[in-house]
């Protein structure tokens, strides 16, 4: 157990405490990350024959930048939302990753790959720049220099933006039109949900009849056990006293709870790539919570999955 975890989740009870300490997410400050992770998520729809033109792009847990979106729209979408639970960015930040994005895609750059993401996923078997995706033609509409200046003044100012649209914190689906978004995509963000069978019908409920999702899930305890997976190990108690009052962690739902409510939600899985890991861990000992859960879903450190509306 990480006991300063548990004595920081203890103290998050006390007023105020939780608001001394925000830390940031990860790699969206970078625009390199940004620029691979939209990519792969491009590359892996097209490897899937889906829509790789999407018109109306969302995000769920956007993190320190809008950075992944912006490159949505840096390669001809006309719309982005993205929707956080806690406020993490911030104009200055968008504004020098839009900046360092165009660049890189006026170049077509390589996408970043594993020598300098390691824990990035998905993996791809070519990292090379899509040409074919991204042809000639496509990339000049996308990054016309007028364009280019609007979607930059969007940017700067967020409250009369209509390209680029910010929502925090979210927790209505009447933030989209019912029907209206192509894609929905996060980047290890549903493990940290709570209420995953109603954000799952919210997404649904989003989506346009034809659209689709594609999500990153990391299964990991994220820093909160000595195992990578020792947090399933913890009681339901214990667990509640680490959370705190965080705004939000980890919900230590395994693999087959996002198969089940895709299931129940009006979702069909198109593609579904298991990341496993060696565990020491034994199903024999985890606590009443996880009783059920297979030996596949105990190794599975991760997935990517892309997701059909039906």
């Amino acid at each position: 157990m990480k006991i300063k975890q548990l004595l920081y989740g203890f103290f998050t009870f006390i007023p105020g405490v939780n608001k001394l300490r925000k830390k940031p997410t990860g790699g969206t400050i970078s625009a390199r990350y940004c620029y691979s992770v939209w990519l792969r998520h491009l590359v892996m729809a097209s490897n899937n024959k889906l829509n790789t033109s999407p018109k109306i792009v969302a995000e769920l847990g956007p993190g320190d930048s809008l950075g992944i979106g912006i490159a949505s729209i840096l390669t001809g979408s006309d719309s982005y939302y993205a929707f956080d639970i806690v406020k993490y960015a911030n104009i200055e930040n968008n504004l020098l990753i839009f900046d360092e994005l165009v660049e890189l895609f006026k170049k077509k750059i390589d996408i970043p790959g594993e020598e300098e993401f390691p824990r990035v996923f998905p993996k791809l078997d070519n990292y090379k720049f899509p040409d074919k995706l991204l042809n000639e033609q496509r990339m000049a509409r996308a990054l016309d220099k007028e364009r280019l200046k609007k979607i930059r003044e969007c940017i700067a100012n967020p409250d009369s933006n209509t390209i680029v649209k910010y929502f925090v914190p979210w927790n209505s689906e009447s933030y989209m039109k019912e029907g209206s978004v192509d894609l929905i995509y996060s980047q290890a963000v549903l493990e940290h949900v709570d209420d995953l069978d109603s954000v799952y019908k919210t997404m649904n409920k989003w989506l346009k009849p034809d659209g689709f999702m594609s999500h990153q899930i990391d299964f990991k305890c994220h820093g909160f056990a000595s195992e990578w997976n020792g947090h399933y190990q913890y009681s339901d108690l214990l667990w509640k006293v680490i959370k705190g009052k965080r705004p939000y962690l980890i919900n230590r739902e395994p693999l087959q709870t996002h198969i089940d409510i895709l299931n129940d939600t009006g979702f069909k899985i198109h593609f579904l790539n298991r990341v496993k890991t060696e565990s020491h861990i034994s199903i024999l000992s985890l606590p009443e919570t996880y009783n059920g859960i297979s030996r596949e879903d105990l190794l599975t450190s991760g997935c990517f999955l892309q997701v059909l509306k039906i």
